[in-house]
C-alpha cells in the first residue's frame, strides 16, 4: 500500500486546514489509520487514529476539541481537519495504515505503512 499524504501549507494562527491522505494498491476499508506528527526538534507524536469502520477515534490531549479525523472508504481516503491552529501544532504530519479491523486504540508499533508526509507551519 502507498499512503500519500497533502494538503499542508502555511496558515496563520487560529486558522484551518484539511490534511487528506490517499492510498493506493490497497484498500483501507478495513484498516485502522492513523494521524502523526514531528514538530522541529520534536519526538513523533500520535495526533488521532480512527478506527477501521469508523466507530471509534482517540485524539491527542494536545488536539482534542480541535482536530477531527474523518474517513471515507469509498474514496480510500482518511482526513484530518485541523482547526483553531497553534504555532505548537507547526509539524510534519503522517498519515498510518493500522491493523486489520483494528480499533482506534492501537499502540504505534501496529502502524506499519506510512505515507511521506506533508509540512503544516503555522505563523502567530
Amino acid at each position: 500500500v502507498q499512503l500519500q499524504a497533502f494538503g499542508g501549507g502555511l496558515v496563520q494562527a487560529g486558522g484551518s486546514l484539511r490534511l487528506s491522505c490517499a492510498a493506493s494498491g490497497r484498500s483501507i476499508n478495513v484498516y485502522a489509520m492513523g494521524w502523526f506528527r514531528q514538530g522541529p526538534g520534536k519526538e513523533r507524536e500520535r495526533v488521532a487514529t480512527i478506527a477501521w469502520n469508523g466507530g471509534s477515534t482517540v485524539y491527542a490531549a494536545s488536539v482534542k476539541g480541535r482536530f477531527t479525523i474523518m474517513r471515507n472508504n469509498a474514496k480510500n481516503t482518511v482526513y484530518l481537519q485541523m482547526g483553531s491552529l497553534k504555532s505548537e501544532d507547526t509539524a510534519v504530519y503522517y498519515c498510518a495504515l493500522g491493523p486489520a479491523f483494528g480499533s482506534a486504540n492501537h499502540e504505534d508499533y501496529l502502524y506499519q505503512y506510512w505515507g511521506q508526509g506533508t509540512l503544516v507551519t503555522v505563523s502567530s
